[in-house]
């Protein structure tokens, strides 16, 4: 056989090597199989689950707009960003258009896993890349008290995006460069209020999700963690948290901003962050102090430029 139809071969064969190797480090990996269903479907706590859904600013995107009902899950909301605009979507007890018809598992493997129930890979856009570090007793929560609120009918527009982000598949190589499911770990040298604040705001908050830049591919810099930057929907610039912004601020200031709204400095917050702290303003008190000490305890980072 001559020399030029070996290397075809082997170029032949390389590509097919390629190829399948894309293809098992993209499939999406759920959390849990269908055998997990029945432990993740005990019963959950409505009323808990009502303050991890204001802890996590469930609806802040997926109330519909236009409406002032926050508990009207119908999504729609559209989020621009480099690579197109996402819509978020109905999560409402609708069977049809919402999640009416999924498990505490199918939850679960959304959060965790960033997988929908059936077997795509969700765009991180849903900042599940945070959601992962949730404990199940939280899911489970959360779900029973998602049951509570109403169907909305309705399915919003699709995302509207540029052609290689259309690849849902694709988002496998993203998970696996950025994705991190390592749970928040229980620090004994800190305080029980400092590791509910580290669990609220590493994980259910997700407030590094936008107190932080991003590179190219949409991931956190981490050296850039909590210190702010542009506005990924390119409408302003999302400040800093870290002691190199705001280290004048004490707990207690922290702890009235998420309650009333009010910064020390007699200004308000404003832009999105109001619908955060329309939620937040709903916690138990120890819960903000918890987060307020948390924040507290952040390195200090200078704030990246635009």
């Amino acid at each position: 056989m001559r020399a030029g139809s070996w290397l075809a071969i082997l170029f032949i064969a390389g590509m097919i090597g390629v190829i399948a190797a894309v293809s098992i480090l993209t499939e999406p990996r759920p959390a849990f199989s269908a055998s997990s269903d029945a432990a993740l479907n005990e019963s959950g706590d409505a009323a808990r689950g009502r303050l991890i859904f204001a802890a996590g600013d469930c609806a802040s995107c997926h109330a519909s707009p236009g409406q002032s009902d926050r508990l009207r899950l119908g999504g729609g909301l559209a989020l621009a960003s480099a690579y197109g605009v996402f819509r978020v979507p109905n999560i409402s007890m609708d069977p049809v258009d919402g999640i009416g018809g999924w498990r505490t598992v199918d939850l679960a493997n959304a959060l965790l896993s960033g997988v929908s129930p059936d077997g795509y890979h969700y765009y991180p856009a849903f900042p599940y890349a945070s959601y992962a570090k949730m404990r199940i007793s939280d899911i489970r929560d959360l779900m029973a008290y998602l049951r509570t609120l109403p169907a909305v009918s309705g399915k919003p527009p699709p995302h509207v995006l540029a052609a290689p982000f259309r690849i849902r598949r694709l988002i496998g190589l993203w998970k696996f460069l950025f994705f991190d499911r390592t749970p928040v770990a229980y620090d004994p040298e800190r305080s029980p209020a400092w590791n509910r604040g580290q669990y609220l705001v590493e994980a259910v908050a997700h407030c590094a999700e936008c107190h932080s830049s991003r590179n190219a591919f949409g991931a956190i810099k981490p050296e850039t963690r909590f210190a702010g930057g542009l506005d990924p929907e390119g409408i302003g610039y999302i400040p800093n948290i870290t002691p190199g912004r705001i280290g004048d601020w004490t707990a207690a200031d922290i702890a009235e901003m998420l309650k009333s709204g009010n910064t020390p400095n007699h200004g308000r917050i404003g832009s999105s962050m109001t619908g955060v702290v329309t939620n937040t303003a709903t916690l138990p008190h120890s819960d903000r102090d918890a987060i307020a000490a948390y924040i507290k305890s952040l390195p200090s980072r200078p704030t990246p430029r635009p």
